[in-house]
């Protein structure tokens, strides 16, 4: 079998600047901060299996996952913003840390499948990305490449979690606030740009 090296690179670097393992870094370190270290482990597995097990989901059936239920990828990408956006809101005015200290070890709010699996690791844009990318290069081969190279940019993204307490403890717990509100702008900015990308492309606002 050829390995086509050209395709290779593409899917790659698509899907690494698409998923941003050292953009999610940070913001891991924010949604788990005071989470107990096996916990975080737990929640770092769980997150980028979610995250896999969502990609190889669309990768093998395209669109035709959300066709089948009725709902557009433009729709899923302002659904995506807007819970999102009540993210950013919660990061903002610490109202997880508030929300945490009020439960115990065993019951506190996961952030594993939402916000981490969904929509960070498999947004709407990897979900594009490994639809155009089988598209790209149909068959088993182009199915099984873009499976391995959504695999490997998501072990960088599992490596960089389980790294993720160093970099806490580098920051301290002033710095994690001030990265904590920092990262809630820039979601809240990510979230109104998924919603205005879905909504550039419903024909009333197209154009």
């Amino acid at each position: 079998m050829i390995i086509d090296t050209a395709f290779l690179i593409t899917a790659f670097v698509t899907m690494f600047v698409v998923i941003d393992p050292i953009g999610l870094a940070p913001l891991f370190v924010a949604l788990t901060q005071g989470v107990p270290e096996r916990q975080r482990r737990s929640i770092a597995l769980r997150a980028c299996g979610m995250g896999m097990a969502i990609l190889v989901a669309f990768a093998l059936f395209g669109e035709a996952v959300l066709g089948f239920i009725g709902i557009s990828m433009p729709a899923f990408r302002v659904a995506g913003g807007i819970l999102l956006f009540l993210t950013a809101l919660d990061m903002l005015f610490e109202r997880r840390t508030k929300r945490r200290e009020d439960q115990s070890d065993d019951d506190y709010n996961d952030p594993s499948v939402f916000p981490l699996a969904i929509p960070l690791i498999s947004g709407p844009g990897a979900i594009a990305s490994v639809i155009l990318l089988t598209g790209q290069k149909p068959g088993v081969e182009g199915l099984a490449l873009v499976l391995a190279i959504t695999a490997l940019v998501l072990g960088v993204v599992l490596i960089l979690f389980l790294a993720s307490g160093l970099l806490e403890r580098a920051l301290g717990k002033t710095g994690i606030t001030v990265v904590t509100r920092l990262l809630g702008m820039l979601l809240a900015a990510l979230s109104v740009q998924f919603v205005l990308d879905g909504l550039s492309n419903f024909a009333p606002f197209a154009g």
